[in-house]
């Protein structure tokens, strides 16, 4: 049996107040909530080593992974990351001026712009991708591979039941 934990103090407590009650999802979501807001400050501060916000670091990723020229519209952009054009213009702006992406004109749209990350905008998020990897396999080190690939697979599946909720 694993050592108890914080969750495990919780149940304990409403088991204690409300027998009645069936526990096990909660348990189940409080520590899929605790991990996510721990993993997202550990990642959140790895990324400000590289002068990222977690909004700049998503734009920049989503960028980075479209593949060779690196080069996205921002409504490409915006539906990635499932963002109003307004929230977008910020984070462009304080990207373009630390030198990490350029707006150029839409060749195929005078009225349109496109995105394009510099040389200095992929060595930083290639170096911000790299660390947050080392931190999440440092962090999954205490389960063994094949208990990695069953949580995988069970999170999958429980994901794929939620795909069609909003996150806000």
């Amino acid at each position: 049996m694993a050592e108890p934990d914080a969750v495990d103090r919780i149940i304990e407590q409403w088991h204690r107040e409300r027998p009645d009650l069936e526990l096990e999802s909660m348990a189940v979501f409080g520590r899929i909530h605790r991990i996510s807001k721990k993993l997202g400050a550990v990642l959140g501060h790895a990324r400000t080593e590289y002068g990222l916000g977690r909004g700049e670091f998503d734009v920049m990723a989503s960028i980075r992974r479209s593949g060779e020229p690196f080069i996205l519209s921002p409504k490409q952009i915006s539906a990635t990351l499932m963002l109003s054009s307004g929230g977008l213009t910020g984070r462009l702006d304080k990207l373009e001026s630390a030198g990490y992406i350029e707006r150029l004109p839409d060749p195929d749209d005078r009225r349109g712009l496109k995105v394009k990350m510099t040389d200095e905008g992929r060595r930083v998020i290639d170096a911000a991708v790299g660390a947050g990897l080392d931190i999440q396999d440092r962090l999954l080190a205490a389960l063994n591979a094949e208990e990695r690939r069953r949580l995988d697979a069970l999170l999958r599946k429980l994901h794929v039941a939620f795909e069609d909720q909003p996150f806000a």
